[in-house]
């Protein structure tokens, strides 16, 4: 069982988290109405949609957005539409069951099998750290300069005592990652004023596919990497697993209906946040003629020159609120892997500190953070399969499910997204083996 980030329901109410709990059982009972029946219910996907806007989506966004334009807005799209249906899926999963998917992976599946998506998981959980770690560190670097390595040290800091507020329930960590959440939102609110994109390019190629040359390609997949998350697909299980249980099926149906708005709300935060990363960078870089913005530092001190050191300084924000707020995350859901996966756990600390390494190493080497950035996203876009296949397999078994099992249909445009994560993994596999990519 986990501990710590995932706790008890008598923990919970012993922990400041009995007001959230009282609430939502009178919502269940039918004496809150309206507004106030959905708010107990509202914060785990609050906390799984930051993995939606985290630092990596800034990198394949501004890369995406300055060289090919409005024309992958589409992918943005089509990836948080499917990020809307996979957590879902997992936020059912844990109040159906009350285990998360690792959990079950380890129950259910072979011994052999568990232990390869323990392996592909963690490999996943690094990349994402060192997307996540990059990002706040960059932006800490740029905002005060500070050498990057000392920025990345005071990562490692803040991120842990973010952390701590698990402590005081789970409550008042759903409330801050909330917060941050809304500060990126309204950084990139500021941004489409301030850079004043194009509205009738952005509607159509939302809604218009185009797949260019090899390099977009990489990009789309690298674009759906950084916005369908394998680590957040683990980790909204455990956030629902024992947050408000049911005590009987009718509740796990009722419970059920305010998950899907609490999903339903966070994604399309997400999903707006991601789109005007793109467009913005569409409209600032590719507009004014600037297709090679391939850093999150260049992308800083160019828009100073073209939107002014207000938007500069507004960009350095959000992608502060995004790392820090990522970061931490990053090292909830790998708790829930490792514990899931191997019933293994270890202090926080520990996994903050092992999860830094690889970023130390990378500013050590003096490899290009922008760089190593898309390719994380990229590594997350192969191990996504994984992950996606196992929730469906789970969530579509009525003994475990109950009520809540997949119906045909939702079983089937799961399986859908899942085939279109192969295919354009396998497409970009095989650019890469050809020596074309």
């Amino acid at each position: 069982m986990m501990e710590g980030l995932v706790v008890s329901q008598r923990q919970q109410a012993g922990r400041g988290d009995s007001r959230a709990v009282l609430a939502g059982r009178q919502a269940l009972a039918g004496k809150r109405r309206g507004l106030r029946a959905v708010l107990p219910f509202l914060g785990p996907s609050m906390i799984a949609a930051i993995a939606y806007v985290d630092p990596g989506n800034f990198a394949t966004n501004i890369e995406s957005g300055s060289e090919f334009g409005y024309n992958l807005l589409w992918v943005v799209l089509a990836a948080n539409l499917m990020a809307m249906v996979i957590q879902n899926l997992s936020a059912k999963l844990g109040l159906a069951t009350g285990k998360n998917l690792p959990e079950l992976c380890r129950e259910h599946l072979p011994a052999w099998l568990s232990a390869v998506l323990w392996v592909v998981a963690e490999v996943a959980a690094m990349a994402t750290d060192v997307a996540e770690f990059l990002g706040a560190s960059l932006a800490l670097h740029l905002m005060i300069h500070i050498p990057l390595f000392t920025a990345a040290l005071i990562t490692g800091v803040v991120t842990y005592l973010i952390l701590m507020l698990d402590h005081l329930g789970f409550r008042p960590l759903e409330l801050f990652i909330g917060a941050l959440l809304g500060v990126i939102a309204l950084c990139y609110l500021a941004e489409t004023v301030l850079s004043r994109p194009d509205w009738g390019l952005v509607v159509h190629h939302a809604v218009t596919p185009w797949m260019g040359n090899q390099e977009s390609v990489m990009l789309a997949v690298g674009i759906i990497g950084a916005t369908v998350m394998p680590h957040a697909v683990y980790l909204h299980s455990g956030l629902t697993q024992r947050r408000i249980v049911p005590r009987n099926p009718e509740e796990a149906v009722r419970i059920y209906r305010f998950q899907r708005v609490d999903v339903l709300s966070a994604m399309i935060v997400a999903g707006l946040v991601n789109m005007a990363m793109m467009y913005m960078s569409a409209a600032t870089f590719h507009g004014a003629g600037y297709t090679g913005i391939a850093s999150i530092d260049e992308a800083y001190r160019t828009l100073q020159p073209l939107l002014g050191p207000a938007a500069a300084w507004v960009f350095l924000i959000s992608l502060l609120a995004s790392g820090l707020s990522s970061s931490a995350v990053g090292t909830m859901a790998g708790q829930v892997i490792m514990q899931g996966f191997v019933g293994f756990h270890i202090p926080v600390w520990v996994r903050r500190v092992v999860t830094m390494l690889p970023t130390l190493v990378i500013i050590g080497a003096g490899i290009d953070p922008m760089h190593a950035l898309v390719l994380s996203q990229v590594v997350l876009s192969l191990a996504l399969p994984a992950p996606l296949l196992t929730l469906v397999w789970f969530t579509r078994n009525r003994k475990l499910m109950g009520p809540l099992v997949n119906r045909p249909w939702v079983t089937g445009v799961a399986l859908v997204i899942s085939l279109v994560v192969l295919t354009l993994n396998g497409v970009y596999l095989g650019l890469t083996l050809a020596g074309r990519a």
